[in-house]
C-alpha cells in the first residue's frame, strides 16, 4: 500500500503547491465554521440577558464577517483542489500513455489493448475524485469532528460523550461495508475489461457485422457484458448503500438524545445548568459532528471503490518493459545480412510448446528472400525476431553481424523496417501518413517511394492528391491502397532490411509484379524479405523458405523446391491449376 501510494504521489509533480495549498485553506474554513455556533450561542445569551439592539448588530456583523471568510476559503480550496486533482490526473494518463509506449507486444499481450483503455479512462477518473476527496474533504471532515467535539465539550460538559458514543459503531460498520465490497469491485473493474473488448472488436470489425448481418447478435453479446457488469455493481452499491441509513439512524438518534437531555437540562436548571444558547451550540455541533462522520463515510465508499483501480494503475506503471537497450547499445547497423542461430522462441515462459524450433538460417546483405507456409507456420514470428519485437528463448539472431539485442532499440528498428500483416493507417493526410516512416522527408522523397510501392496511381486521382484525408484506419481507401501506402511509408525509411508480411495479397498480381521489379531495379542493396501466400509473389526471390509448425522444412530457389520439396509442389499446383481453371 505505502508503496503504491509512493508510485502516485509522484505523479503530483508540478501541482504540489496547489494540493498543500488546498488543505490548508479547508483549515481556514473548518476554524470559521466551528466558531460561528460559538459566537451564536453568545449572542442567544445576551439577547437573554436583555441586551441592547447594538449588541445584536454588532454580534450579527462579526458572523456576517466570519461566513464571509469561511465562504473566501471554501471557495478558494474548491479551486486549488480542482486544479490538483485534474493535474494529477493529467500526468497519471501521461505516465501511463508513456509506459505504455515503452512496452513490448509481449508487455501489452499480458494486459489487453482493452484492459489498458479502461485503465487510463475509468480507473484514472475514480482515483482522480479519490484524490480530490482526500486534499479536501478528508482533510475537512476529521478537523471538523475534532473541533466540534472540542467546542461541544466546552459547551456541553459531559453531554458531548454522546457524540463521541456513535464513532465505535460507525468505524465497525463501515470496516463491514468495505470487507464484502472491496472483492466485488474488484471483479466489476475486470468485467469492465471484457466489456470495453467487446465494444472494441465490435466497431473496429463493424464491415463484417454488416456484411453478415450479425447487429443482432453483437448487441445480446454486448447486452450480456453490460448486464454482467450492472448485476455486480449492483450487488457492491447495494452493500455500500447500507452507510446512508446508518448514518442517519446515527445522527437522529444521536439529536433526539442531546435535545431530550438539553431540553430538560435547560427546564429543570432554569438555566443555571444549561441555556438556550449552550443547547442550540450543542445542536449545531452535534450536526457538525455526525455529518463530518458521514463526509467520512463518502470518502471511505470512493477509497474503496478507487483502491482497485489504484491498484491497476500502479500495476501498469511498475511493469517493466520486457525489451530494453542494453548498457553500451550499438548504434549503427553495418549492412543487411540476417543470420538466425540454434533459434528456439515461445511467446511465454509458461507456454507448453516452441512457437519457433530448431531455426538456422541465413541471409545476405541485399538478398531478395520469399517465405512461404500454411497458417499457423509462424511466418510473423519469425520476422518478428528480426526487428527484436520480441526476444528470442534460445539462440541468438545477428542483423549486420551483431546480436539483436546488443543494438539500440530505435538504432535497430530505423533499419529494420516491416509492414505488418495488418495494415494501419491513422487519421490524417496521405503526406502526414507517409512522414511516419520519415519525419523529415521531402515531397520528392514521397512521390519517389509512392513511385516503388505503385501508389502514385491512385493518389494522382485524387482531387486533393498528397493532401486526401485518410480517415481513421485507412477507412475510406481500399485494402489494396492501404498496402501500397504501408509499403511507400516503410520504403521512407531507407532501411537496410525491407520485411513485406503478406503486404501485397490484397494487390493484383500484374501490381505485385511491378512492386518486386521496382524493388529489384532501385533499392538493390537492401534485404528484402517477403511473406506470401502467392508463389507468384516470391518465385524470382533468391532463395525460398518453406515454413510448417515452427520449423523451417526447406530452403532453395523455385526451380530447386519445385524440383524437391512436396510442400512446395502443391502449393504452386495448386494455385496454378486454379489459374488454369479460371481461364477456361
Amino acid at each position: 500500500m505505502i508503496s503504491m501510494l509512493k508510485k502516485l504521489m509522484g505523479c503530483v509533480r508540478e501541482y504540489k503547491k496547489v494540493s498543500i495549498l488546498t488543505p490548508i485553506l479547508m483549515i481556514g474554513e473548518v476554524a470559521m465554521e466551528s466558531l460561528l455556533p460559538f459566537v451564536i450561542a453568545k449572542l442567544v445569551g445576551q439577547i437573554e440577558a436583555g441586551c441592547e439592539f447594538s449588541v445584536i448588530v454588532k454580534h450579527g456583523l462579526i458572523l456576517f464577517a466570519m461566513a464571509c471568510v469561511s465562504m473566501f476559503f471554501g471557495g478558494l480550496a474548491g479551486i486549488t483542489g480542482s486544479k490538483a486533482s485534474c493535474g494529477f490526473a493529467k500526468n497519471l494518463r501521461h505516465d501511463l500513455y508513456y509506459r505504455i509506449q515503452e512496452y513490448s507486444f509481449e508487455n501489452i499481450d499480458k494486459f489487453s489493448a482493452s484492459s489498458l483503455v479502461t485503465r487510463l479512462t475509468t480507473d484514472v477518473a475514480n482515483v482522480q475524485m479519490s484524490y480530490m476527496m482526500l486534499i479536501r474533504i478528508a482533510i475537512r471532515s476529521p478537523l471538523m469532528f475534532i473541533s466540534a467535539i472540542l467546542m461541544a465539550f466546552i459547551m456541553g460538559g459531559k453531554m458531548a460523550l454522546m457524540f463521541v458514543v456513535v464513532v465505535p459503531i460507525l468505524g465497525f460498520g463501515l470496516f463491514t461495508v468495505a470487507k464484502k465490497a472491496m472483492p466485488l469491485f474488484r471483479s466489476v473493474f475486470r468485467k469492465y475489461d471484457n466489456l470495453n473488448a467487446s465494444i472494441q472488436e465490435n466497431v473496429k470489425g463493424m464491415r463484417v457485422v454488416k456484411s453478415f448481418v450479425r447487429e443482432e447478435y453483437e448487441k445480446k453479446k454486448f447486452n450480456r457484458a453490460a448486464e454482467d457488469v450492472c448485476m455486480d455493481f449492483t450487488k457492491a452499491e447495494r452493500i455500500v448503500a447500507i452507510n446512508g441509513p446508518l448514518m442517519q439512524f446515527c445522527l437522529y438518534a444521536n439529536m433526539m438524545l442531546v435535545l431530550s437531555f438539553g431540553s430538560y437540562l435547560v427546564i429543570s436548571s432554569k438555566g443555571s445548568s444549561m441555556g438556550v444558547g449552550q443547547l442550540s451550540a450543542m445542536i449545531t455541533y452535534g450536526f457538525m459532528v455526525l455529518s463530518s462522520l458521514m463526509m467520512l463515510s463518502m470518502i471511505f465508499v470512493m477509497l474503496t471503490i478507487s483502491a482497485e483501480s489504484a491498484e491497476r494503475i500502479v500495476e501498469v506503471l511498475e511493469e517493466k518493459p520486457s525489451l530494453t537497450n542494453p548498457e553500451n547499445p550499438v548504434y549503427e547497423v553495418k549492412d543487411g545480412s540476417v543470420v538466425f542461430e540454434n533459434v528456439n522462441f515461445k511467446y511465454a515462459k509458461t507456454a507448453d510448446r516452441f512457437a519457433l524450433s530448431d531455426i538456422d538460417l541465413t541471409i545476405k546483405s541485399g538478398e531478395t528472400v520469399g517465405i512461404l507456409g500454411g497458417t499457423g507456420s509462424s511466418k510473423t514470428t519469425l520476422i518478428q525476431l528480426i526487428s527484436r519485437l520480441y526476444d528470442v528463448t534460445d539462440g541468438s539472431v545477428k542483423v549486420g553481424g551483431v546480436d539483436v539485442r546488443d543494438y539500440d532499440l530505435e538504432a535497430l528498428r530505423n533499419q529494420v523496417a516491416v509492414v505488418l500483416q495488418k495494415n494501419v493507417l491513422f487519421s490524417g493526410t496521405i503526406k502526414e501518413n507517409l512522414r511516419w516512416g520519415n519525419a523529415e522527408a521531402t515531397d520528392e522523397e514521397i512521390m519517389e517511394a509512392c513511385r516503388l510501392s505503385q501508389a502514385s496511381e491512385f493518389i494522382e486521382s485524387f482531387p486533393e492528391k498528397y493532401d486526401t484525408y485518410i480517415e481513421q484506419g485507412g477507412a475510406n481507401v481500399s485494402g489494396g491502397q492501404k498496402q501500397r501506402l504501408c509499403i511507400a511509408r516503410a520504403l521512407l525509411k531507407k532501411p537496410k532490411i525491407l520485411i513485406l508480411d503478406d503486404s501485397t495479397s490484397a494487390v493484383d498480381t500484374r501490381t505485385d509484379a511491378l512492386i518486386r521489379k521496382s524493388f529489384r531495379e532501385f533499392i538493390p542493396e537492401t534485404t528484402k524479405i517477403i511473406i506470401a501466400q502467392r508463389v507468384s509473389s516470391v518465385q524470382d526471390a533468391d532463395k525460398i523458405i518453406i515454413m510448417d509448425k515452427g520449423r523451417i522444412m526447406a530452403v532453395g530457389t523455385h526451380e530447386e523446391l519445385l524440383a524437391s520439396n512436396e510442400i512446395y509442389q502443391e502449393v504452386y499446383t495448386s494455385q496454378n491449376k486454379g489459374g488454369d481453371d479460371d481461364a477456361e
